[in-house]
């Protein structure tokens, strides 16, 4: 084990050389890294505190239902194009467009019939509808129920935003 006073940099080192060990095991018998005292190493409270509030929030909606989350600028840009357009209430492209989506496939949480409406998110070079969707939830399909699919429904990952 490396042997070094209790200096900034030595924490850094030994935060590092944890680090490999995985972010999620715990590592007992190995005390934390002590924050610096200097305002330049510290990261802004603003985004201390935004991280902690979003993120059990969205692990919590994860958890809740079993599915990934994908955040919008994760999607492909036509995916948020069709993000919009409902946001809008449309018009949109495809006379499918907005109709109920049955749930057949019981991947999403489950909801009367009526709920869930889908749409569908172009396909570069498709020559029909392809298979990637957007399916949201609520009468006002807010993107906080939205699902996003790119194989026709087999797999689904909640809209993170």
């Amino acid at each position: 084990m490396v042997k070094c006073a209790r200096t900034f940099s030595c924490i850094v080192a030994l935060s590092v050389i944890l680090g490999a060990c995985g972010k999620d095991e715990p590592r007992s018998g190995v005390p934390e890294p002590v924050a610096s005292a200097s305002p330049a190493a510290a990261p802004p409270a603003q985004t201390v505190q935004q991280a902690q509030v979003r993120q059990p929030d969205e692990t919590a909606r994860q958890e809740r239902d079993g599915l990934a989350l994908v955040h919008i600028a994760q999607l492909p840009k036509q995916a948020a194009a069709t993000l919009r357009l409902i946001e809008a209430g449309g018009p949109f492209p495809y006379e499918k467009d907005g109709v109920v989506f049955g749930n057949r496939e019981r991947l999403l949480p489950r909801h009367p019939r009526g709920y869930y409406h889908e749409y569908t998110v172009p396909t570069p070079r498709a020559r029909d509808r392809g298979a990637r969707r957007i399916v949201c939830g609520g009468p006002r399909r807010q993107i906080g129920d939205c699902y996003y699919s790119d194989d026709h429904y087999s797999s689904f990952k909640r809209i993170a935003d």
